[in-house]
């Protein structure tokens, strides 16, 4: 893996020129990372058409991707702090773009599976070595900024995902949904390479095999228990068996972090208040807008009768806002600071969510939806702000890690909620009593956000503090 320098010279203390150029190339790459969630699930079943796929392996090509991303992003931004996060960047990104056309080359299941398990694993390396390479380029309001620009890439992808879905599937065929990602994923893997300074290791010692392994079985297990439980429901057995080994293996996993030589992690992290404040809020936002994604597409499309196409297009808003709301809250973060602002996008949200309750249709459906994004698109610069705000650079790689797992949680968690708490019963009713359904899901989600708001307002940090 080539790990040319730029050639350019600054003063060591001065920020780094390319800075900006870097942040737009990272957060395409993130970006595609995204996107590569939501534009899967709407090609679904013409894949399932085309390749023969049973309902479990059409199920496990969306699971598989990101059990396997939530499961070692914690691993892949340890393995920055140690070999150096140009050099994993650029890894994951080479891993993720190759494993895409595997997929799209995919005659049948095995295949297909296999390669979106290699995409997760690419995207677990790149996902928290690009994120610690911006907390480490920039800093200060510069920071918040990025931070911004950051988030509204991860924050709109999903919704931008359904839009591109839909256009692929309908044009070029189901298979470019993962074609797309190798011409983009080559050019920016080559500038990247050019761009990127080689930021110094920041940690020594080897990389903690056996807590790797506790960490990604305890986060699998819990990942998967999470996503079957949107099927079969909270209390079936093998979900409280997952629950369970995770809660086991993550005990398992704090006990050798206290004993091992060279630790995956230090443990006291999570003790920091900003940390824990920050990865609430992730894990909350995420649910959140994941849940509001799957409820807004099926409404739109099994109640309303909008096809693939018209959805995503009736998803552009949601997009959009998430986007101008996520660099917004960037600006005015250092000036409002992140308690405030983490109460009124929650307040936000919480209005957005209420507006598919007090009215129906199409239109009340993606405002609603649209305003909600809008508060939930400056939650992800404050989760992310307030939890790398008190990490040294050699913590970097690690604290972005656990970001990104508990945005991977906050996923889960929003789908299967969704799916067990309201899918099953809309899916077995009509007319007022559909309608109904949706109403109690949205209201759950309205009860959520407030309060989460109280939470947020005791948890995150005051300016002064």
């Amino acid at each position: 893996m080539s790990d040319t320098e730029t050639t350019t010279t600054h003063a060591p203390d001065a920020p780094h020129p390319l800075r900006w150029p870097v942040l737009g190339l990272l957060g395409l790459a993130q970006l595609m990372l995204i996107l590569d969630i939501t534009v899967v699930a709407i090609a679904l079943p013409h894949m399932g058409a085309e390749l023969d796929l049973s309902r479990a392996a059409l199920t496990w090509v969306v699971s598989g991707y990101a059990l396997t991303f939530g499961s070692l992003m914690l691993l892949g931004g340890r393995a920055a702090d140690l070999f150096g996060a140009k050099r994993v960047v650029l890894a994951g990104l080479a891993v993720f773009t190759a494993a895409s056309l595997a997929a799209g080359f995919a005659t049948g299941a095995p295949l297909l599976l296999g390669a979106r398990i290699a995409q997760g694993a690419g995207a677990a390396m790149l996902s928290p070595a690009a994120l610690s390479v911006v907390v480490r380029l920039f800093d200060g309001d510069e920071r918040n900024r990025a931070l911004g620009i950051w988030s509204a890439l991860s924050g709109g992808g999903a919704a931008l995902g359904v839009l591109l879905g839909g256009l692929i599937t309908a044009g070029p065929g189901w298979a470019w949904v993962f074609f797309v990602n190798v011409p983009v994923g080559l050019v920016v893997l080559v500038l990247l390479a050019r761009l990127v300074p080689r930021l110094p290791r920041v940690a020594t010692g080897s990389l903690d095999v056996p807590g790797a392994v506790l960490v990604a079985v305890a986060t699998g297990a819990l990942i998967y228990a999470l996503i079957r439980a949107g099927d079969h429901g909270w209390l079936d057995a093998v979900t409280v068996v997952l629950v369970t080994a995770s809660a086991v293996a993550y005990a398992a996993f704090a006990a050798w972090q206290r004993r091992a030589t060279a630790p995956l992690m230090d443990l006291r992290l999570l003790g920091r208040r900003p940390v824990v404040a920050g990865t609430f809020v992730i894990a909350v936002t995420t649910a959140l807008m994941v849940g509001a994604f799957f409820l807004g597409s099926f409404y739109l499309q099994n109640h309303q009768g909008h096809g693939a196409l018209m959805t995503g297009v009736l998803f552009l808003p949601v997009a959009l806002l998430t986007m101008a709301a996520a660099t917004a809250a960037g600006r005015v973060i250092g000036r409002l600071g992140a308690r405030l602002l983490a109460v009124l996008a929650l307040a936000v949200a919480a209005a957005g969510f209420l507006v598919p309750v007090l009215w129906s249709g199409t239109a009340a459906m993606v405002t609603g939806v649209s305003i909600a994004a809008a508060g939930l698109g400056a939650l992800f610069v404050v989760a992310a702000a307030t939890a790398l705000s008190s990490v040294a650079p050699h913590e970097a790689g690690v604290a972005s890690g656990i970001v990104s797992t508990f945005h991977e949680f906050g996923a889960s968690v929003g789908a299967a909620a969704v799916s067990s708490a309201a899918a099953a019963s809309i899916a077995v009713r009509t007319g007022a009593q559909a309608a109904s359904g949706f109403d109690d899901a949205f209201l759950v989600a309205t009860g959520v956000a407030a309060l989460s708001a109280v939470i947020a307002l005791w948890l995150i940090p005051s300016k002064s503090e």
